[in-house]
């Protein structure tokens, strides 16, 4: 592993950061996601009952 000196903590502070920041991006895009496709979903079925 690399010797970052006396600047360590605030690397893997940085580090540990940026992996929670992409983790909550991430969670947020696949939840967001999932609800889109149940609300189009919804629109799809009652498209179905008025034109079926």
């Amino acid at each position: 592993m690399m010797e970052l000196g006396k600047y360590a903590s605030a690397v893997i502070g940085s580090y540990a950061a940026s992996i929670a920041l992409i983790a909550v991006l991430v969670a947020l895009s696949i939840w967001r996601a999932a609800r889109v496709k149940r609300a189009l979903a919804e629109v799809e079925a009652r498209q179905e009952k008025t034109h079926g």
